[in-house]
């Protein structure tokens, strides 16, 4: 069947939506688009501008950045008219969402650094606050993704800069189709497909998509109430369809009930790792404003969740939680105004439980009150559930979780065996895991299981008989076993994390191991056989078992209010205020005074000061480990419970796993590890020292169906390395040989080259986490995927650096992926280490050791722009330097003159001003963004080119001012 031209998708695309109700309007260029917009807001508000009227108007909307002008968009307006007169109106109808002018519009031209027509454009009021980008059947989305980036460069921005009202892209080639927020920040894993309620992908454009999704009233309200326009990061964020559906049905159970109690309860199960924190947000907050609601209480079941929800819900809009720190402030709340409450199932418990809160919070009972309770799979099974809906008379209650509790595996206590649906009623809403992977909106889990614990058998010679449940105590604690483990991480920790750009987690069965464990690593490390950023925290309880991570739950009564055996003195409480109850009992010393002295090593890395002596330090520790596993600053974080469930972290891909885990607590343990980052995190590796195979098959089988697992679980290594074979030989049927590269004529030859390599890399990206990765299982052999990776780059550099040309290139919308490429241990210093060893040994070996060390500088990314430079010092100084010990010394200096020399030469060349220069250059890397156009500029001494030619001036000087940096700063040291 022949491919569909763009052409072609786009007309049946524009008639399509004519026919839902859209009204077309031709429009060609900004005048047009103004014009049209003048006479949309004038029918919206019956009105009519002035020219001058309407000249304030542009002005309100000329302002800000997208960020703002999203603000702008849904803000009340005011201008003061010719007359004097003060006029009120909204560019947003956002409480009746249908009745806001819907139009279509194709091919609107915009002249910014080049001249972009953009394919199908949805205004709304005259806005344009939908852009569709197309591209034919056959090429990947991706592509169309890249443009839309390349628009915000080039055009999206000039003159009125009413293409940054744009609040949803829609990009598609016809078949597949994918819709993402106006936030330039976000990569493409951050864009997603829409579906129906039953989790259902409609991806076809024209079948399925434009129906659902871009029907009128529905893209208005996806606008007006499903975009979170975040305040603290100052972004914009769009839910995804499984999100969309579980607020709406949390929202219609709510509108649908009577005003007087008892009302329908429900829960919402959506898998670990899917974005659970930003539709409760998003669910509270439309459910404050109902005017039948009086509060919205947020409830979390520790205090270390409630810390890291209300900072997060704080990100999604600023100050909209006030976080209570004690029950005093919580009845407090419950009195004032404050309409969406974020706190502790202790403290709600104390609230209701307490005699001295009980007449303030008597005059609650009869309000209407909305409780959401996070991962309610473990908050709600005590009393304090049934103490809640006994003391208030109106109220609903809500939960969230990623692995309900069912009869299979529910725990009898003391109030007998009750799942997820006894105590919340239906389930309104569900999101599987294997929802969430084929969404790849999280990731798949590579596990593997290591070690296999045998017994000899006496009467045969060196036969080991395999015995599978061995899990003695006296095994699992064997100091060799321990050490082994030890070994074993150590030796394959950079591999499955990739050099370590990545981090792990090591989980064990209790304090004692744990702490045995950490002694073995850290003696390790002080003998030089590693220098891993080790951590740990754990409540200093000896041998505590966590009853929720084992996946056994032992549901207690009610969560006592746990305290310190010796209560800290009046400094650190206030007059009448209670323990923080996240305080751990101490019952064995030795365990605190274990925990005290590894957070002195803590203290010792990072410069801070930490410490178990009271809760507040205890749990400011707590979120500085946590905050850097997110920021990769701690390479293994050691657990016993602590951190398994309710921690998100992108860089975190490997969980080590000694000990028994089953159910919901396996699940969400694997969970810590897939969430989506970049290219390079494929999957979340999974390595497990335990006999878990069979709990690991029931649980998945349990939170997701029964054929699930070959969707969770990666496939063997001998299957990627077959598709690493039939992926190379689609690679030879491109080019052949790695000369044959150079001989490709077109750019869609070259196109098919870097997707054929591409998809080699994904594929040896998977293969290299495995433990048995070598490449002579491979169909191919590490020098020529070295070589033709060196073609790959060359084509990137090719992109890059052409600045000059004025015809927009297919390649510059295809990702390169470096993130494939790169690898941070080799740099600068890795090379000069190379070099140390380069005068050695006899002329031929010098000369291939000089070979390898420019095939390296030619094959890795961060160094290329080096290469030329590290060419010249291995020719014009190598020989000369005696002594190795001074050759970092000798690079040093020879590499500051050279930047002397190449700053000089920029600056001669562009006619800039020197100080201004370099003040940009440190400006760029301290804020880590690329400057504006009028800033580069202003580096300019004498004549300032004309208009054409600042377009031109000013993305030669910045491609200069960025290659210097890349060439001379970054990868220098490490």
């Amino acid at each position: 069947m022949a491919k569909q031209p763009e052409q072609i998708l786009e007309e049946q695309l524009v008639d399509q939506l004519q026919k839902l109700g859209y009204a077309f309007v031709a429009i060609k260029d900004e005048k047009q688009l103004i014009s049209n917009l003048k006479s949309q807001l004038e029918k919206h508000n019956s009105i009519v501008f002035s020219d001058k009227e309407f000249d304030k108007v542009l002005n309100i909307l000329n302002k800000g950045s997208v960020f703002e002008k999203a603000k702008t968009l849904r803000e009340k307006q005011h201008i003061v008219r010719d007359n004097g007169e003060s006029l009120y109106f909204e560019f947003l109808n956002q409480e009746h969402w249908c009745q806001n002018q819907f139009q279509v519009t194709q091919q609107v031209s915009m002249e910014g650094v080049y001249k972009n027509r953009y394919d199908v454009t949805l205004l709304i009021n005259g806005l344009p606050l939908v852009q569709i980008e197309l591209k034919r059947r056959g090429l990947e989305l991706k592509e169309a993704f890249n443009q839309i980036n390349r628009y915000q460069r080039h055009s999206f921005g000039v003159n009125s800069a009413l293409f940054q009202y744009v609040q949803i892209f829609v990009i598609s080639n016809g078949v597949n189709t994918k819709y993402y927020a106006n936030n330039k920040n976000q990569t493409f894993k951050q864009t997603f497909y829409w579906s129906d309620v039953a989790n259902k992908r409609l991806t076809n454009i024209l079948n399925g998509f434009t129906s659902q999704f871009l029907e009128p009233c529905h893209i208005s309200k996806m606008i007006c109430k499903y975009i979170v326009v975040s305040e603290t990061n100052k972004v914009l964020m769009v839910l995804r369809p499984y999100q969309f559906y579980a607020v709406e049905a949390l929202v219609e159970r709510v509108k649908n009930s009577g005003i007087k109690g008892p009302h329908k309860n429900g829960y919402i199960w959506h898998t670990t790792g899917s974005g659970k924190t930003l539709t409760s947000f998003k669910a509270s907050q439309i459910l404050m404003h109902l005017p039948q609601v009086k509060k919205v209480v947020f409830v979390v079941d520790r205090k270390d969740l409630d810390y890291q929800t209300n900072k997060e819900f704080n990100i999604f809009s600023k100050g909209s939680v006030d976080g209570t720190d004690d029950t005093r402030a919580l009845v407090k709340q419950f009195a004032d105004d404050t309409k969406l409450i974020v706190t502790t199932i202790q403290k709600l418990n104390s609230a209701i439980g307490k005699k001295q809160y009980l007449d303030q919070m008597a005059r609650m009972k009869d309000e209407r009150i909305i409780f959401i309770f996070d991962e309610c799979h473990r908050s709600q099974f005590g009393e304090t559930h049934t103490r809640i809906k006994s003391f208030f008379n109106n109220i609903q209650l809500f939960g969230f979780t990623g692995t309900p509790i069912f009869a299979d595996n529910a725990v009898k206590n003391e109030l007998g065996k009750r799942t997820t649906t006894e105590l919340f009623g239906e389930c309104l809403h569900k999101y599987v895991i294997t929802d969430a992977i084929r969404d790849e909106n999280v990731l798949k889990f590579s596990v593997e299981y290591v070690g296999r614990y045998k017994q000899k058998d006496e009467s045969r010679t060196n036969i080991d008989i395999e015995v599978e449940d061995i899990d003695t105590k006296e095994l699992m604690d064997s100091p060799v076993r321990l050490e082994k483990i030890a070994d074993y991480i150590l030796a394959n920790h950079a591999r499955k994390t990739h050099s370590r750009e990545f981090t792990g987690m090591f989980c064990v069965s209790s304090v004692e191991t744990l702490i045995r464990y950490y002694e073995i690593l850290q003696a390790k490390k002080l003998a030089g056989q590693h220098n891993l950023k080790i951590a740990t925290i754990f409540s200093y309880t000896a041998n505590e078992d966590d009853q929720d991570a084992n996946g056994s739950m032992s549901y207690e009564s009610d969560p006592p209010p746990l305290r310190m055996v010796a209560d800290p003195p009046a400094p650190y409480l206030k007059k009448g205020e209670e323990a923080a109850p996240t305080a751990p009992v101490i019952i064995n010393k030795h365990s605190r005074e274990k925990l005290d002295e590894y957070i002195g090593h803590y203290n010792k890395m990072f410069g801070t000061a930490y410490s178990t002596k009271d809760s507040v330090s205890f749990y400011n520790y707590y979120n500085d480990v946590s905050k850097k596993v997110k920021e990769k600053q701690i390479d293994i974080l050691l657990v016993v419970n602590m951190f398994l469930t309710g921690f998100d972290s992108k860089k975190l891909n490997t969980l080590y796993v000694d000990k028994n885990l089953k159910y919901h607590g396996l699940i969400q343990a694997y969970s810590r590890t897939n969430r989506i980052d970049n290219d390079v995190k494929s999957q979340g590796n999974i390595i497990v020292f335990r006999n878990l195979k069979k709990a690991t098959d029931e649980a998945i089988a349990l939170f997701s169906n029964k054929d699930a697992k070959d969707i969770i679980i990666m496939e063997p290594y001998e299957d990627y390395a077959e598709k690493f074979g039939a992926a190379f030989d689609k690679l030879l049927t491109v080019a052949p040989t790695v000369e044959s590269v150079n001989q490709l004529t077109t750019e869609y030859d070259e196109l098919e080259f870097i997707k054929a390599f591409r998809e080699l890399m994904r594929i040896k990206n998977v293969l290299t986490t495995f433990a048995d990765f070598k490449w002579e299982d491979l169909a191919m052999s590490e020098q020529l995927f070295e070589d033709y990776k060196s073609k790959y780059l060359d084509l990137h550099d090719k992109v890059k650096f052409d600045t000059q040309k004025e015809k927009v290139s297919i390649l510059e919308d295809v990702d390169f992926e470096l993130e494939l490429i790169h690898r941070d241990e080799i740099n600068v210093a890795y090379i000069l280490k190379l070099l140390a060893n380069l005068n050695n040994g006899s002329k031929a070996d010098q000369e291939k050791k000089r070979k390898e060390i420019i095939d390296l500088l030619t094959g890795e990314a961060n160094l290329r722009s080096k290469r030329e430079l590290i060419e010249k010092f291995i020719a014009e100084n190598l020989p000369r330097i005696e002594d190795n010990e001074t050759l970092p010394d000798e690079f040093e200096k020879f590499w500051n003159e050279e930047q002397v020399k190449a700053f000089k030469q920029l600056v001669e060349e562009e006619k800039l001003s020197e100080p201004k220069t370099e003040k940009l250059i440190e400006s760029i890397l301290f804020s880590e963004r690329e400057p504006l156009r009028e800033e580069v500029l202003g580096l300019l001494e004498g004549n300032m080119p004309t208009v054409l030619q600042r377009k031109k001036v000013g993305e030669r000087v910045l491609s200069k001012i960025m290659g210097f940096i890349e060439t001379f700063v970054e990868g220098i040291v490490g």
